[in-house]
């Protein structure tokens, strides 16, 4: 007998002969609307076992690359700087042993503590974001750390033209006027992003999908549904066209399985991560 150990499908690889390293950040403390992302990870793992490893769109198979899977890790709920700093501690050991991380969202937060790590081996990092909401205010209701600010305290780390977002059709007036400044936005779809990837070849690129850049009739279970997004093959196309860029870092966020009883939204952000998975490897 074996011990009982739930995986994402495919992804029972060892540690050693592993390229990708997948990890869950069950946190949501910061959601300013609906939480349950926390669920996210543990829903997404026993839901796919529901998918093939085999992808018909790349002709690949999970079975045939190396990825581990290390489970969800433990964080301080109530502390959020000690959570992304568990986050980046987690993220800095995987690049150590020279492994790419995968991150398994929880909100979009997450994404800061792993991204503090990546731009440390990586200072020249650029970041492709896929979102519905440009996450760039300064603060929420004064709080600096939250995940409507995600994307500002990434620029805090890799300042001016280095943020690409996508997908984007909701915020505060003020951060559409600031990310003309400083980040290239590309509103409602993926307009500018084969000229991007084009442009980002050879750099090393971490790269964020918040699912509900896709649209609510396709992936209602999210915190923040935002109407008029794009179509799963949309964002599948996305994908295939910046896996061939240097991706050292990446995640899935914002899936809150808990409004979504049908199971469509888990089943989308599973096969999303499979087709992830198989594209940068």
């Amino acid at each position: 007998m074996k011990q009982n150990v739930e995986t994402f499908i495919g992804c029972d690889h060892s540690y050693e002969e592993s390229k990708v390293v997948l990890f869950g950040a069950p946190f949501d403390s910061t959601t300013s609307f609906r939480p349950g992302t926390r669920f996210a990870s543990k829903a997404m793992r026993s839901e796919s076992f529901g998918i093939e490893t085999y992808s018909p769109y790349q002709n690949g198979d999970l079975q045939d690359v190396a990825v581990f899977d290390s489970g969800d890790l433990e964080l301080s709920f109530g502390n959020t700087e000690r959570v992304l700093g568990q986050i980046e501690a987690h993220t800095a050991q995987i690049l150590r042993d020279g492994k790419i991380p995968c991150m398994i969202g929880g909100e979009h937060l997450v994404t800061l503590g792993a991204v503090r790590a990546v731009v440390k081996q990586y200072p020249s990092l650029h970041v492709i974001h896929f979102d519905a909401h440009a996450d760039l205010r300064d603060d929420y209701l004064t709080e600096r750390l939250s995940h409507a600010t995600v994307m500002r305290r990434v620029w805090d780390l890799v300042g001016d033209d280095k943020i690409f977002q996508f997908g984007i059709r909701s915020g505060d007036r003020s951060e559409f006027m600031w990310a003309k400044d400083h980040v290239f936005t590309s509103l409602f779809h993926f307009d500018g992003l084969k000229e991007i990837t084009e442009k980002l070849q050879g750099e090393p690129v971490y790269l964020s999908i918040d699912l509900d850049v896709l649209d609510p009739s396709v992936f209602p279970g999210t915190g923040t549904p935002e109407a008029g997004g794009v179509s799963f093959q949309e964002l599948l196309d996305a994908i295939l066209m910046v896996s061939s860029l240097h991706i050292v870092g990446l995640d899935v966020n914002e899936l809150s399985p808990v409004y979504d009883q049908s199971g469509i939204s888990t089943a989308v952000a599973c096969k999303i991560l499979r087709e992830l998975l198989i594209a940068i490897l």
